[in-house]
């Protein structure tokens, strides 16, 4: 590749100064508009294109922000080893819905965001607790980052560089600012519809609620709970569902013919591998069970039948952190924010709804 034409030789090509060329790209009202088309006839001419990194240096700023994502494909590696990263062939075989598919439409208002703000996204993704989160952190004025994907120790040391959001996590420094949903009122509108709309009271969570989102859930279903049945129902779990094992233990319910009336999934990807089991085992939904999920993504609107849902803003969740970002970068001594935004149920077939 050819060395890369510097503002030195546009200046020369155009027949200006070196400022010039500098206003004429970044403050054009400053420059003569045909002294400004010179300039970019010039700079086309030469294949030139201007730095934004050594914009960034001359004002200690990059004009990006980071968004970094775990990868359920990449497995944990130390620093410096290589990650183990599965071949083409092996990406083929595997169920499109255990990918983090809400990362994708929360990242989809983060760009937007930053697109319409002028800012520039860098996106990176890794292995949990993997070293990768600090090298995006070196290159980004901001960064959000996804449960998962961090150690405490590394969110409190980027927090002390740059400002940084959490998505889904509990507030756990008063430098980092967070994102997230109001799981408990999610859960409970599930439960109430259920128990209201379907005269639904036999009723299980499902899922190992190990995730700050998954225990706010479970919390939620278990208040519901509480307040509908009055201890006339015992809270989820007493079938052996609310644990890592929840898969094998539902299975020895549909074998035994002791499922619950309604299973409720802390996630919609729960939700998918419980229709699943029970398709496979011929088990009627919503005839014999109901089943709902919570998130919103777009393999519930497709599964059979269509799954009942909490929805998440997705896109709303992301255009927040890209907003809170460029607030505390504009303003460093700003304090962070922690915000709860609303979820609304999705009542589809699972349930037993139209």
């Amino acid at each position: 590749m050819a060395r890369r034409p510097t503002v030195y030789d546009v200046a020369e090509r155009a027949g200006v100064s070196i400022t010039t060329v500098s206003f004429a790209f970044h403050q054009p009202e400053r420059v003569r508009a045909q002294t400004r088309q010179t300039v970019i006839d010039a700079a086309r001419e030469l294949g030139y294109v201007p730095s934004g990194n050594a914009r960034g240096l001359a004002r200690g700023r990059t004009g990006a922000l980071g968004l970094y994502a775990f990868d359920l494909m990449i497995s944990d590696a130390d620093a410096g080893a290589p990650a183990d990263v599965p071949g083409e062939e092996d990406v083929a075989d595997l169920d499109p819905r255990t990918f983090p598919l809400y990362v994708d439409e929360v990242e989809r208002g983060f760009a937007l965001e930053c697109h319409e703000g002028g800012r520039t996204l860098l996106l990176a993704s890794g292995a949990p607790n993997g070293s990768a989160v600090y090298d995006i952190a070196g290159r980004v004025d901001g960064l959000a980052i996804f449960p998962g994907t961090h150690s405490l120790d590394a969110v409190r040391s980027i927090a002390r560089s740059i400002p940084l959001v959490a998505f889904s996590t509990p507030p756990m420094d008063t430098s980092v600012s967070h994102v997230s949903v109001d799981n408990r009122a999610g859960m409970v509108r599930v439960v109430e519809h259920l128990w209201t709309a379907h005269g639904v009271r036999d009723i299980a969570f499902v899922g190992d609620g190990a995730l700050y989102d998954f225990r706010e859930r479970l919390e939620g279903f278990r208040e519901a709970m509480a307040f509908r049945a009055a201890g006339a129902v015992e809270p989820a779990g007493r079938e052996g569902l609310t644990t890592a094992d929840w898969a094998a233990s539902l299975a020895d319910l549909v074998a035994s013919d002791r499922l619950p009336a309604a299973l409720v999934c802390q996630s919609d990807q729960v939700a998918l591998v419980v229709l699943d089991l029970l398709a496979e085992s011929g088990v009627d939904v919503p005839g014999r069970v109901r089943v709902t999920g919570f998130d919103g993504i777009l393999a519930g609107r497709l599964s059979r039948p269509t799954l009942t849902t909490v929805r998440q803003p997705f896109e709303q969740m992301g255009r927040l952190a890209a907003r809170l970002l460029a607030a505390r970068v504009a303003n460093p001594r700003g304090e962070p924010e922690f915000s709860v935004l609303p979820t609304r149920l999705l009542a589809r077939e699972s349930c037993g709804c139209g």
